[in-house]
């Protein structure tokens, strides 16, 4: 049972290390790609470690479990584990708590993935209902929909031909390319599949509120995927054009006021686009790529480490 335990153990100090250290970071906010990929490594690193104690606490605790999961393996590999030693008790109370803890997770992201389906089927019926197809105009050509609105809006319509929908206010408030640059946004979402990341995060914050690792990814999920699709239109428009199309679509919002409301993102993206920070060079953006990939790396090193240590 060490090795269940020290798997347990490696994914609580991922949980509690890993975000205070990207936390005081500086780095995040220039390369929010980068940011993007460790913060997955990191998630996925301890909903590893949790899935592998899992396997060992139930090959631990039932015999059958202990045959099919080493079933090809020498006797002096099970021997290495331990896992015919004391502790069944607590070997399946363990087993048994995570596999419910997996199952929950399961449950919360699929509720989440039928929420969001809900909710674009019922936006996507609001669409054609304002917005109707005009005789003789083809359904798989129109990727700009303009509505009758008095607040500036844009948004991208998920759907088998994907439309930026934006409002006749926005096309007031949006000159020159700003309209390029806010549909560049919404593709670099699109593209980037930013969706799924927010669904798991949200399915993993909404289904265990009380940890604190999974609360973070979902706020820096919300935010790093708004800074990378800025990233994306200020290649290809300017950061100029990006941030005057985001204070042309929120400046009625009341973000940008002392009032604002703590949880609006807008300024800081105004900032952080008019500062124009430079980019890391691309040595450090690889070496930080590189260390994030090696962090669920170490689950499976725990994990294997007695078996091969047997062999040799």
């Amino acid at each position: 049972m060490m090795v269940p335990a020290a798997l347990l153990l490696l994914g609580a100090l991922t949980a509690l290390l890993a975000p205070r250290l990207l936390a005081r970071a500086e780095w995040p906010d220039r390369e929010p790609v980068v940011a993007l990929w460790v913060w997955q490594c990191v998630v996925g690193a301890v909903l590893l470690c949790l899935a592998l104690s899992m396997l060992l606490s139930a090959a631990a605790a039932w015999q059958a479990v202990r045959g099919r999961l080493f079933a090809a393996a020498p006797h002096g590999v099970v021997d290495a584990y331990g896992l015919g030693a004391a502790g069944g008790m607590w070997a399946a109370a363990t087993a048994l708590a995570l596999a419910g803890g997996g199952l929950w997770t399961a449950a919360m992201l699929t509720r989440e993935v039928l929420r969001a389906r809900v909710r674009r089927r019922a936006r996507g019926a609001e669409l054609r209902e304002r917005a109707p197809l005009l005789p003789g105009e083809d359904p798989q050509a129109a990727r700009l929909v303009v509505l009758e609105g008095p607040r500036p809006e844009a948004w991208w319509q998920p759907g088998t031909v994907p439309q930026l929908v934006v409002t006749t206010a926005a096309l007031g408030r949006l000159k020159g390319s700003q309209l390029d640059a806010v549909l560049a946004h919404e593709q670099g979402h699109v593209a980037a599949r930013h969706d799924w990341l927010l669904h798991c995060s949200r399915a993993l914050a909404g289904g265990f509120p009380q940890v604190p690792v999974f609360a973070a990814f979902e706020a820096e999920m919300h935010r790093l995927v708004e800074l990378a699709a800025d990233d994306v239109a200020s290649r290809r428009f300017g950061r100029l054009t990006v941030a005057l199309a985001l204070v042309g679509l929120n400046e009625d919002r009341g973000v940008f006021g002392l009032g604002a409301a703590p949880e609006a993102h807008v300024p800081q993206r105004v900032r952080r686009l008019l500062s124009a920070t430079p980019r890391l060079s691309p040595a450090r953006r690889l070496r930080l790529t590189a260390l994030a990939t090696l962090v669920p790396a170490l689950p499976l090193a725990v994990a294997l480490v007695p078996g091969l240590s047997a062999l040799t």
